[in-house]
C-alpha cells in the first residue's frame, strides 16, 4: 500500500492542509533512525505515524496506554483510511483474536494496543508473525521513573521490539525535560536515536501563582477564582479527599462540580470524564489520575490546589487549557510548606525484597518474560514489570532480546544495588521537588523558567504571567552561562545547565539532580567551570 508523501499526507490531512515543520522533520527521521517527538498537544502526533504507515504498506503497531485514547486514535485512523483495530480489555476474546489474526494476515494498517498487552503470549507471538515496520509508543513519558505518570508496563516495550525484529520505533509525548527524554531513549532500547523537540510555548496560557497562608485561605481562593470564570475548567487537587471537598464547595457555591479520583469506580469515572469532554458538563474537580487522553479545545481555566511534584506534570495539566489557541489562565493556589508533601508523594521505595528474591528465583529456574515471572511468582505484572525493570537497570538480570536471563549479582548484591539505586532516585524526586518550589518561589518571568528547566531556550519576558504583569520579570537575562551548557562542578561532576536568572543558575547533575547556585560565586570561585 506504498504511496507517495503527498498523496499520504493529503488523506491523513485532508487537502488544503500541509505538514508542519515538526511532521516533515519526525517523518524524514524516521526514514533511518528510531526517533523521539517532542511536541506539544495539537502538533499533529497522530498524524505522522499515519503518514508513515501509508508510506511504508507494512504494519504499524501503537501502544496506547488509555482506553479513551485509544479509541479517539482508532477513528482518526479509519478517517484517513487506514484498516485499524484494537486489542484491550474493552474488547470481546473473539473482537481480539479476530485483531490478531488480522494483524498476522495483513489484513491491518496499524493495530493499537495497551502496554500491558505486551506481556501476553499470543499477543507477542501474533505480532511476530506479522510484518511490523513501525511500533508507536505514544505516551513514552510513561516509561521513565523521572516522568510524571510512569507505568511499569512501558518497561516490556523494548523486549517485544526486539523480538519484532527492531522495527523502527517512534516515541511520542507532549512535554519531556532532558533528563526524562535520556530515559525514554534508553528504556525504549531506540538504537541511533534521534530526539525532535517542538516549540513547547503556550503563549496563550496566561500563568499565575497566588501563595495563601492556610488550607482553608487556599481553598476560599480556588472557589473565587472558579466562580470568576465561567468558562469550561478543570481543578486539579493532589488527594482524593481534597477532590470530594473542592467538589463540594463548589457544587454549594453555586457551581457543580463533578469529581474524578482513582478511587471512584470505573463507571462513575468514566461518566464524569465523559460529561465533561462531550461538554455537558463544564467543570472538574480531579486528581492526576485525569489527563491523558483530555482531549477539549475549549477549556479556558485549569486551578491547581497545590503544585505537583514536578514542573513536567505542572506543564502537562496546565496544556490541557486552551487547546482551541484562544486565551486562557493557569492559576497554582499554594502552601509554605507543600514541598515536605511533595517529597512524601514522590517518595521512591523501590521494589520489595521479597518480589526481588521470588523475580530473580523465576528468572534462574526459566522464567523468559514477564508473563512466566508472573505465573512462576503469584505477583501482579505491575509488580513483576516494575521489579525486572530496575533488577536490569542494575544488571542483576540481562534481557537478551530472546529473554531474560540471570546477570552476575547474587541476592544480596542484588538488593543491595537496588537500595543505592533507590537512594539516588530519592534524590533526584527530591531535586525535581525544589524546582517546583524555585518555580512558585520565582518574582521573575515564570513562561521563562519554567520553558529552560524544560530544557527550551527562552531569553525573552514572555508577557502573560503574573511576574510580568507586576513588572518584576526582567527582558533579558544576561548571565555568563547559557541553558542547555555543559559545565563541571567540583565535588558533582558533570552537568547541564538547566535555567538560568538574573543571579542564579540551576545545572541538572546525573546523580545530585537539580541544584541551584549563585552564578558569580559558583564561577568565579572555580567551584564551577564551563565543561
Amino acid at each position: 500500500m506504498s504511496t507517495t508523501l503527498d498523496d499520504a499526507a493529503r488523506r491523513v490531512l485532508g487537502t488544503g492542509e500541509r505538514l508542519r515543520d515538526i511532521q516533515s522533520d519526525a517523518l524524514r527521521s524516521l526514514g533511518s533512525h528510531d526517533t523521539l517527538l517532542v511536541a506539544r498537544s495539537g502538533a499533529g502526533k497522530t498524524a505522522v505515524y499515519a503518514v508513515a504507515t501509508l508510506l511504508t504498506g507494512r504494519l504499524t503497531v501503537v501502544v496506547s496506554p488509555l482506553l479513551s485514547l485509544q479509541r479517539d486514535q482508532v477513528e482518526a485512523l479509519h478517517h484517513a483510511g487506514l484498516r485499524t483495530a484494537s486489542v484491550s480489555s474493552a474488547r470481546s476474546p473473539a473482537q481480539r483474536r479476530t485483531a490478531l489474526a488480522d494483524a498476522r494476515s495483513g489484513a491491518l494498517d496499524a493495530l493499537l494496543l495497551a502496554p500491558e498487552q505486551l506481556v501476553r503470549a499470543e499477543v507477542v507471538e501474533a505480532l511476530t508473525q506479522a510484518d511490523v515496520g513501525l511500533v508507536v509508543v505514544d505516551e513514552a513519558h510513561c516509561v521513565s521513573e523521572w516522568g510524571h505518570d510512569f507505568r511499569p508496563d512501558y518497561l516490556a516495550i523494548a523486549q517485544t521490539v526486539r523480538r519484532l525484529g527492531r522495527p523502527r520505533v517512534l516515541a511520542m509525548t507532549a512535554t519531556a525535560s532532558p533528563r526524562v527524554r535520556e530515559e525514554i531513549v534508553d528504556r525504549l532500547g531506540m538504537t541511533d536515536a534521534r530526539v525532535l523537540v517542538g516549540d513547547a510555548d503556550r503563549p496563550n496560557i496566561w500563568l499565575g501563582v497566588r501563595h495563601c497562608a492556610t488550607a482553608g485561605d487556599r481553598d476560599d481562593l480556588v472557589v473565587r477564582t472558579v466562580l470568576d470564570d465561567h468558562g469550561p475548567t478543570v481543578v486539579y487537587a493532589r488527594t482524593r479527599g481534597h477532590v470530594e471537598a473542592l467538589a463540594g464547595a463548589l457544587t454549594a457555591a453555586g457551581r457543580r462540580s463533578d469529581a474524578y479520583h482513582a478511587g471512584l469506580g470505573a463507571r462513575q469515572r468514566a461518566q464524569a470524564q465523559d460529561a465533561f469532554l462531550s461538554g455537558r458538563t463544564d467543570l472538574l474537580v480531579a486528581t492526576s489520575a485525569f489527563g491523558m487522553g483530555v482531549d477539549r479545545a475549549d477549556i479556558r481555566l485549569v486551578v491547581h490546589a497545590g503544585l505537583p511534584p514536578s514542573l513536567d506534570s505542572y506543564y502537562q495539566e496546565v496544556g490541557r487549557a486552551g487547546r482551541d489557541q484562544e486565551p486562557a489562565r493557569a492559576v497554582a493556589a499554594v502552601l509554605p510548606g507543600e514541598v515536605g508533601l511533595n517529597r512524601f508523594l514522590v517518595s521512591t521505595a523501590g521494589p520489595r525484597p521479597a518480589s526481588v528474591r521470588a523475580v530473580l528465583r523465576a528468572v534462574r529456574d526459566g522464567a523468559r518474560d514477564r508473563a512466566q515471572v508472573a505465573a512462576a511468582t503469584g505477583l501482579g505484572s505491575r509488580t513483576v514489570s516494575r521489579t525486572i525493570g530496575a533488577l536490569v537497570e542494575v544488571g542483576a538480570v540481562q534481557d537478551t532480546g530472546h529473554g531474560l536471563v540471570p546477570g552476575p549479582l547474587d541476592d544480596t548484591e542484588a538488593l543491595r544495588s537496588l537500595r543505592e539505586r533507590r537512594d539516588r532516585l530519592r534524590a533526584l524526586d527530591g531535586s525535581r521537588v525544589e524546582m517546583v518550589q524555585t518555580y512558585a518561589d520565582s518574582s521573575d518571568c515564570r513562561r521563562r523558567l519554567l520553558l529552560e528547566l524544560l530544557g527550551e531556550r527562552h531569553p525573552d519576558r514572555c508577557g502573560a504571567c503574573d511576574s510580568c504583569d507586576a513588572g518584576t520579570s526582567l527582558d533579558v537575562v544576561v548571565s555568563r552561562l547559557i541553558g542547555g551548557q555543559r559545565v563541571v562542578h567540583a565535588q558533582w561532576g558533570p552537568g547541564t545547565v538547566s535555567a538560568v536568572e538574573a543571579e542564579r543558575v540551576t545545572v541538572l547533575f546525573e546523580d545530585r539532580g537539580y541544584v541551584t547556585l549563585d552564578t558569580e560565586i559558583a564561577l568565579d570561585s572555580g567551584l564551577l567551570v564551563p565543561g
